[in-house]
């Protein structure tokens, strides 16, 4: 059988069983086909490397979702080989939802979104690893160093890239880039409530008519990424190992060998 035959379908059970029932097998059989990639080709490469923002999607290890954002100025978002990117962790309040997301469950979404000029978006999903700003700066010594105090990595999260594909223009809005003087200075790093926003929503006022926080009740105790048996850690992996064997595969002929400061071996 051809190697490109063995191909791992892109796609959970759950959205191919919905596409059966909606009628649209044949359509998102196409985009699988024409526009998921398993790598950043080069005009992925260039799109990332002009990005100042992203939104970046994690879960626990039960399955919880969480969303935030992500910025920094033009290449904050580094793209060290077609199958590896990496971000800068900046300080923020502390709370870390996302790394220690990371930490239970390595499988994240990254989405980037061009509302200025081309008007596109792109997905990138793959599986993550915290690295600390020394490890990451002793492999790669050629990544710049931000000038901006609060703008400087305290950690960096490395994601090997395991589906890459549009998001269509249809419904992004086209904005405007408001001026220096409108923007009134970046509060990077900055602890000030009032510069980060401060009590905008009002929830400070609510906070205490809300029942005390409690340990969360769960019936069945799942242990985290860090601390599962191999039992656990092989039914997690399962998929993306079957991803990464099959991409090898199709990629072989043209495969290139990583220097000694290549990322590609790190989550294997």
């Amino acid at each position: 059988m051809p190697a490109a035959d063995c191909r791992i379908r892109p796609g959970s059970d759950g959205e191919r069983a919905l596409q059966e029932r909606m009628g649209t097998t044949a359509r998102a059989e196409k985009f699988y086909d024409e526009q998921v990639l398993d790598r950043l080709n080069t005009r992925m490469r260039d799109f990332v490397a002009r990005q100042e923002m992203c939104f970046l999607a994690t879960s626990d290890r039960h399955g919880e979702c969480d969303s935030t954002f992500r910025a920094g100025p033009p290449g904050f978002l580094q793209v060290l080989d077609d199958r590896t990117l990496v971000y800068p962790e900046y300080r923020g309040n502390g709370v870390l939802a996302s790394l220690g997301n990371i930490e239970e469950n390595p499988q994240v979404g990254l989405l980037m979104i061009d509302f200025l000029k081309d008007r596109i978006g792109l997905h990138v999903n793959g599986r993550a690893r915290i690295v600390s700003d020394e490890e990451m700066r002793r492999a790669r010594p050629e990544l710049p160093v931000d000038p901006v105090p609060g703008r400087r990595a305290q950690l960096w999260v490395a994601i090997t890239v395991e589906e890459a594909y549009i998001h269509c223009a249809k419904h992004i809005p086209h904005l405007q880039k408001a001026s220096a003087e409108q923007r009134q200075g970046q509060a990077w790093g900055t602890d000030g409530s009032k510069r980060k926003g401060g009590d905008f929503f009002g929830a400070a006022a609510d906070a205490p008519d809300r029942p005390p926080h409690q340990p969360r009740r769960r019936e069945r105790d799942v242990v985290s990424w860090t601390q599962a048996g191999e039992p656990t850690r092989a039914a997690v992996w399962q998929r993306s190992v079957q991803r990464l064997l099959a991409a090898v595969a199709w990629r072989a002929p043209n495969a290139e060998e990583g220097g000694e400061g290549s990322f590609r071996g790190w989550f294997c």
